[in-house]
């Protein structure tokens, strides 16, 4: 299914672009968080029996977490979530928001960082950048549900995320990405405009890239922004 998008020839006009840790920090003080979905996102709903493979006891992936209500929808099912945010407050709020009850504790391997843990042990957030992130040790993954994160790195940080992204993925692994497609020439991310050449450069050599759907994602505050088109991509990578 393709609904003609084509690749936007200006793709590199964003790749100066720098937010810092702080930055996003400041996102979830001043409540610009319009990148959360109360609702959680629709393409993992309509594709999720397909993505766990009616398997059972997985270990699932957020990288960039947020606050997305997703984790809750896999540790539902009985699998093993681990999440990784910058901001305290969106970790804080996912606990309350999904009523559960949680203990935390400072990472020693990472200065600052803490581990948040659901009381009932299957939801592990860990409050830290995730370029700091391979020196906890938190193992590997089954799935991967990338939602705002490949988008939200900054362009020039792309290489070292997908390095990490490619480090925790598990034999028989599904990685489930959604990209955007829209003119950079017109807004200045985030989120950023990842083209299907970057992607490929990224994850090409390792994985197996298939898009599952491309849907018209437009709303109202995009316009805002002053773009007239906006497209969301969901790409399944598996193994090769």
């Amino acid at each position: 299914m393709s609904l003609g998008i084509k690749e936007h020839p200006d793709a590199e006009v964003q790749k100066n672009r720098v937010l810092t840790l702080d930055d996003w920090q400041d996102k979830w003080v001043t409540r610009h968080i319009a990148f959360h979905q109360e609702q959680g996102h629709q393409l993992l709903k309509k594709h999720f029996d397909t993505f766990l493979k009616g398997q059972s006891g997985l270990r699932v992936f957020f990288p960039l977490c947020g606050k997305a209500i997703e984790m809750k929808w896999f540790a539902d099912r009985g699998h093993t979530v681990v999440g990784v945010e910058i901001s305290e407050i969106g970790i804080r709020e996912f606990f309350a928001e999904q009523n559960l009850s949680y203990t935390e504790e400072p990472l020693t391997e990472i200065a600052g960082a803490k581990v948040f843990k659901s009381s009932s042990g299957n939801i592990s957030l860990y409050c830290c950048s995730i370029f700091d992130l391979p020196r906890a040790n938190i193992g590997k993954f089954d799935r991967i549900w990338d939602r705002g994160a490949l988008v939200a790195v900054n362009p020039g940080d792309r290489d070292r995320y997908a390095d990490i992204i490619l480090s925790l993925l598990r034999k028989g692994y599904h990685y489930l990405l959604v990209v955007l497609s829209y003119d950079p020439t017109k807004h200045t991310g985030p989120p950023f405009y990842v083209p299907d050449a970057e992607l490929k450069k990224l994850f090409g050599t390792k994985c197996n890239m298939q898009c599952l759907e491309e849907v018209d994602a437009l709303e109202e505050r995009h316009k805002t922004w002053g773009v007239d088109y906006f497209f969301e991509k969901l790409y399944l990578l598996t193994e090769k």
